[in-house]
Formats: C-alpha cells, structure tokens, sequence
C-alpha cells in the first residue's frame, strides 16, 4: 500500500491554477523530492498534503485514508519548515518536546524521546540552550529534531535548508541522508536546488507549472530527460544546446552544425531517425561528456576550439568556446588549458547526446546508460 496516494489533485488561488491535475504515488519508506522553480506549485502540493491547504478537486490519501477534510493534527505527519518556527522563550529540549506534550505523550516517556533525536543529529550538548544562543545549522537541526522525535508516518521537508551558507548546506544534506535511513520513514522533500534532488531522493519529481514533468530515480532523469526542459534542469553546469540540422552521407545519420561542422550520430541510438534527415533539431551535450582529444574512437567526434573564458574550481576547469555559434561549456581536468584564448582539440562522446524537437521540447534521442 502507499503511504501517500494522490489522485487528479487540483488547487486554485482564485483565476490562478497552482496544482493542475497531480498523480501521484509515494510507497512506504520512500525518499521522494519535488523540485522545480519557483512558483511550479511544490511547496503549494507539500502544503496540500500537510493539510495547511485544502485542495480544490481531486483526493487525497495516506495509508489507504481519504484525508482531504482531516485536519493537519489528525494526519500522522511531522513537517519540517523553510524559517525554523522555534519558541524564543523555550530551551531547546521544550522546543523538541513542544509537539510530543501538544499530543498527550506521557511526561515519564518524553525525556527518552527527545534524547535519542538530539544524540541522532548530535545536539545533545545543546538541549539546555535557547535558540538566540545557537547558530543557524544548529537552529535547524532543532527544528528537524523537533520533527522526528514523533513516530509519524510522513515527514514532510519545505525547502528547509535554503537558509543555511553553502557548506552548512553540504553538512545538512548528509544528516537528513543518514536521519532517512535510520529511520526507515517516508520522507516528502520540497526544494529548488537540483543538487539537493540528486543527493538526497530515491525518486525525484520534477514539477514544472503545476503539473509533473517526469519522475523517477535521480539518474533516470539525469540520463534519460523526456524534455529539454528535464535535461536543461538537472546537471551543473546545466546541459548545452546546440541547434543542427540532421543530415545523411555515405557514413550515415550526422548532425550538420553550421556551415562548416559535422558531427556522426551512432546508427544504434540515432537510426530511427534516418527518415528525418532535414529535421531541425537540438544537440543536448553535458559538460562533462567533452574531454580533450585522446585516441580516434568510432563513438566520439573530434572538434577543435578557440577558448574564450576559462574557469578553474580546483579539482576541475570549466572553459566556454563557440560551438555553431553557441557559446558551449565543457568540464575539463584542471590541467588541461591554462588561459583564454588557446586552439584547444576536443572530443565529445556522442553515446551521451540527446536529441531534441525544438518545436515541441521533447527529446527524440536519448542518452545511454554508462
């Protein structure tokens, strides 16, 4: 049985249509991610199944209960939010303990409960503390624990780390990681950070104005998107997009960029398209699919590029050039160009492009699984 089982879910705020007929099935101990810009109707879906909104149309249910008219303290769920929502005037071990004494929970029995979520997210040394003497990783981790010290059935997660600096948020990542495995529970996440997405769910759902663009396994979507619009979202630096016009010669299906580039499509991947020489379409290739030229392979294309800008992280170097006359990325080795300007050879592994309609956004070749 599923845990959360939505059906046909609609919400309006008056003529603005937020949720536009969602489906969706969560099973029980799943890590599911909903992820898309903002505005796309996330937070508004997590809020629905929270019970802090109402939806419109459609039904929703958890553990096989029709909750649509239940109140969100009759719903089994423990909700995680964006600004931390703890009581100044309490210490930290009130704030973990608030909900359990809200719901009757024996006093004898709440010591032990707010115990064990300290020791799990390692802030037992600050239960005597108020929240004005903590710092910002430290105040949510009060807030999660706040969460998990009840034995509910839903956890719900509303961007809840996006207040946090870059690595408190890497820190945080982890935690809740381990915090779902440890628990076993059915957690609900709502982010805009495609990273996030990738690191934390076992399935991610892409929203995208208010409706379900794809969902499945962050590397499903990584490497097979259904859309530009999914292939464009997920990957950093986001995939590029290269307009070219399918051809056809003597060694078979290309990619004709421009007036004086070719680039051979694999027959295994591309040959249902052998009809469609003529088609305009858009060459989707990642970043990280370019590296410079090693040896002659049948599965590669060769190019050579003038570097414009050079970006090095450290461990990797990201350098921009024309390809067509799109100004492309490619990942490199740290080591593999040191200023802009330079001829550099390229190669980039045509076992890994998509192909995609312009007109309609959908991706009519895809990537194989590496």
């Amino acid at each position: 049985m599923s845990d959360l089982l939505i059906q046909g879910l609609h919400k309006y705020y008056g003529n603005n249509h937020v949720v536009k007929g969602i489906d969706l099935s969560i099973p029980a101990g799943e890590f599911t991610v909903l992820v898309g810009q903002s505005g796309c109707g996330k937070s508004t879906l997590l809020r629905t199944i929270a019970g802090l909104e109402f939806a419109d149309q459609g039904s929703l249910s958890i553990a096989g209960q029709r909750v649509n008219d239940m109140p969100p303290k009759d719903r089994d769920i423990a909700m995680v939010f964006q600004n931390y929502a703890l009581y100044p005037y309490m210490k930290v071990f009130d704030n973990i303990a608030f909900g359990l004494r809200a719901r009757k929970t024996p006093e004898a029995d709440i010591p032990g409960k707010v115990q064990r979520a300290a020791d799990m997210l390692a802030i037992s040394h600050l239960l005597d503390r108020y929240p004005r003497q903590l710092s910002g990783g430290q105040l949510q981790r009060v807030a999660i624990g706040r969460a998990v010290v009840r034995d509910a059935r839903l956890y719900l997660f509303d961007e809840p780390l996006s207040n946090l600096d870059a690595q408190l948020r890497d820190e945080m990542r982890g935690e809740i990681k381990r915090l779902h495995q440890e628990l076993g529970k059915t957690m609900i996440y709502v982010t805009h950070d495609q990273i996030e997405a990738m690191t934390l769910a076992d399935r991610i759902v892409l929203m995208r104005e208010g409706q379900i663009e794809q969902q499945g396994a962050p590397l499903e979507l990584f490497e097979h998107p259904r859309t530009r619009y999914v292939a464009s979202f997920l990957g950093s630096p986001s995939m590029n997009f290269i307009p070219a016009v399918l051809q056809s010669d003597s060694h078979g299906l290309c990619a004709q960029i421009g007036a004086g580039l070719s680039l051979k499509l694999p027959q295994g991947r591309f040959g249902h398209l052998q009809t469609k020489t003529g088609m305009a379409i858009e060459l989707g290739i990642r970043p990280e699919h370019m590296r410079r030229q090693a040896s002659p392979r049948d599965d590669v294309a060769q190019i050579s590029v003038d570097i414009e800008l050079v970006q090095p992280t450290g461990s990797r170097t990201f350098v921009e050039f024309k390809l067509g006359a799109i100004t492309t990325v490619a990942e490199l080795q740290a080591h593999d160009v040191h200023r802009s300007g330079e001829r550099l050879a390229l190669e980039i592994d045509m076992n890994r492009v998509i192909a995609v309609d312009p007109a309609s956004g959908l991706v009519v070749a895809n990537g194989a699984t590496v």
